[in-house]
């Protein structure tokens, strides 16, 4: 099984009890301004697997003719002026200019202050789409508390603590606009499906991406309940088999809380309308909430 990142023993020192040292982000504006459509969080640096293109001229593409669809489907995003777009290495300010247009979040912000942005974005929806989480990709966002734990009569469970650790992100997700971020989209879409072929894609398959990263994002159960966790030599792993079962990806969106699950997964609903991606399809891919085993 994959280690809970989020949840390991420091290896050199041992931690005070209930606690664990902070490790990094663990989940993230990728889905606030890491779907830059988003969501979804969650988003981050970049992580580049093939040498950056030459930079190509300016140049004007209207959002309709950015990327062939495959499987017939229309493309995601409205309609939209078409702008000028700078050569991919260039798109930072105007992607910082667009985003900080839709909220005024210091965790937005503090994203937005990083570099590669549209590259962040493009393998963070790959890596969601796979059911990997992107976590990697935003460290400037981490948390400056730690996580926590409590014990009630030799049973280990998260600390609520813990989850707070995670309201600005959240908040940061919910504050921004849905058909804003739609809109920016369709606005970038020519860079990020570039972005998206650098990862060794074909024309035609970000918008395929993007809707499974939002719906496996939407299958993440909200656990209202204390969840009981099982120790391990350095680590801690679920009680439950149905939460140690999930993606790496949704564990990430899990260790949220579920108030912040909650309002992520609304928001991945709100920019998902916004982006054309039919009910039907969000509704028939979302699992139902699973109940706690007996």
């Amino acid at each position: 099984m994959d280690r809970l990142d989020d949840f390991r023993f420091g290896s050199d020192t041992e931690p005070p009890p209930g606690q664990e040292p902070a490790r990094g982000f663990r989940a993230g504006l990728w889905v606030a301004a890491g779907l830059l459509v988003v969501a979804a969080a969650v988003a981050g640096v970049m992580l580049m697997r093939r040498p950056a293109p030459a930079p190509a001229a300016v140049d004007a593409v209207p959002q309709a003719t950015a990327a062939p669809q495959t499987e017939g489907r229309a493309p995601l995003g409205p309609a939209v002026e078409p702008i000028e777009l700078p050569p991919l290495v260039l798109t930072d300010p105007l992607v910082r200019a667009l985003l900080g247009k839709l909220s005024s979040s210091p965790t937005l912000a503090a994203w937005l202050a990083t570099d590669g942005l549209i590259r962040a974005f493009a393998v963070s929806v790959e890596n969601v789409a796979d059911g990997i989480s992107p976590a990697r990709h935003v460290r400037a966002l981490a948390p400056r508390s730690p996580f926590r734990t409590q014990s009630d009569e030799g049973v280990v469970m998260v600390d609520a603590r813990s989850y707070a650790r995670y309201d600005g992100i959240a908040n940061a997700a919910a504050s921004m606009d849905a058909a804003g971020l739609a809109r920016v989209y369709s606005m970038l879409k020519p860079r990020i499906a570039e972005a998206y072929r650098e990862l060794g894609h074909p024309e035609g398959e970000l918008d395929v991406a993007v809707e499974r990263a939002i719906v496996h994002l939407l299958q993440t159960p909200v656990v209202e309940e204390p969840v009981v966790l099982r120790p391990r030599v350095l680590s801690f792993r679920y009680d439950r088999d149905d939460l140690e079962a999930l993606s790496p990806a949704q564990k990430q969106l899990l260790r949220m809380g579920p108030r912040n699950v909650k309002l992520i997964q609304d928001q991945l609903r709100a920019v998902a309308r916004e982006l054309g991606i039919p009910a039907a399809r969000l509704q028939a891919a979302e699992s139902p909430q699973r109940q706690p085993e007996s």
